[in-house]
């Protein structure tokens, strides 16, 4: 262990002191990039016994297993089989010959690097903690609750039903974001008819549970670290929701874990990732598991930039559980009945790291 991992870690430092300030600058990981450091400051430091634990070295040879790559213009049949595989495998697929133009895919990610790329003075002003908050710019969801926190900005657009929400997104990235809400919707509602053939379900089953007239979408964005050996980019965890369809750069460092290994979800250009959320596998009664994922602390040299959609159900106020059609004496119920207020407030209200959400509500 170096003395600079040591000292790190030593009784005199205060931590809280020092996230408080940094929080309150609102400049962000952007910020402490653009100061030129060399060395990342202390609560970003994953702890000794937490860093062994990572295995940040642990990736999948490239030609053992990799996450599929599903061609959307093969045969409806063989489109259902692969996503059916992938979701109960891996949790994780991308999909290519998707419809959707490889310019707005390029333009979409660039208009969130433009975002993060702005002075700070720009984008101090949307600097918020407050839940409430439908457009905010935040570093780390979990900040002041984390054992380290992750070398990445976030830009977050909760856009609920018949709201004027998309209109008041940064004009840097309006058109582009208000574009990208309206292809997402289209695609969703496709892979939610290929998910659910993919169960023996009617292809409309799982449409209820994600309507895209609420939903969130944020803009990540991770910078160049200095020391990445001692952070993440985005601790491991599973997404809450029923899926997330995400676009990324080709710079990469997105893994999913698979038994004792972390497989590189490697950027092709013009797919999409998509991958399953909590709330999936609890509907489906872990037919469809939600995949655990993390992103390296990026190391190219240049800024990283992932854009992510969570559709939201459009139920708010019902009870969600396992789906009668997925139990039986055989396989009973694996989980309680819900309702999403309860669950995402609970989902919000935890770290990032883990699987909690579903643990907690395990039957």
């Amino acid at each position: 262990m170096t003395s600079m991992t040591m000292n790190t870690f030593d009784a005199d430092y205060d931590r809280a002191n020092e996230v408080k300030q940094f929080d309150e600058s609102k400049k962000g990981v952007k910020g402490l990039f653009d100061s030129g450091l060399t060395t990342i400051p202390r609560f970003f430091i994953h702890p000794p016994e937490t860093l062994s634990e990572l295995k940040l070295d642990s990736r999948a040879p490239p030609e053992s297993i990799s996450i599929p790559v599903i061609d959307l213009s093969d045969r409806h049949s063989a489109i259902v089989d692969q996503i059916s595989r992938a979701c109960r495998k891996f949790g994780f697929f991308q999909i290519v010959n998707h419809g959707i133009a490889l310019e707005t895919l390029e333009r979409t990610v660039s208009s969130i690097k433009a975002f993060h790329d702005q002075p700070n003075e720009m984008k101090a002003p949307l600097y918020s903690r407050e839940p409430a908050g439908s457009i905010r710019y935040f570093s780390n969801v979990d900040l002041f609750y984390t054992k380290a926190a992750s070398w990445m900005d976030t830009l977050y657009m909760k856009v609920e039903p018949n709201s004027q929400t998309l209109k008041e997104l940064p004009e840097i990235c309006r058109k582009e974001m208000v574009d990208w809400h309206r292809e997402v919707k289209v695609l969703v509602d496709k892979l939610t008819e290929l998910m659910s053939e993919g169960l023996g379900l009617s292809a409309e089953k799982l449409k209820e549970y994600t309507c895209l007239e609420g939903c969130t979408m944020v803009g990540n964005y991770y910078p160049s670290c200095p020391q990445p050996h001692l952070t993440m980019g985005n601790a491991s965890h599973t997404d809450g929701g029923v899926l997330t369809v995400l676009i990324q750069d080709q710079i990469g460092g997105l893994q999913v874990q698979y038994g004792d290994l972390w497989v590189d979800v490697k950027p092709v250009p013009g797919a999409i990732v998509i991958n399953v959320g909590d709330l999936l596998q609890i509907i489906t009664n872990d037919e469809y598991k939600s995949g655990l994922h993390r992103v390296l602390a990026n190391s190219s040299g240049k800024s990283r930039v992932s854009v992510a959609v969570f559709p939201e159900p459009g139920k708010k106020d019902g009870l969600f559980g396992p789906l009668l059609e997925l139990t039986s004496p055989n396989k009973p119920a694996l989980y309680k009945h819900f309702t999403y207020f309860e669950y995402i407030g609970k989902f919000f209200s935890s770290k990032v790291e883990g699987k909690t959400m579903i643990d907690g509500y395990k039957l």
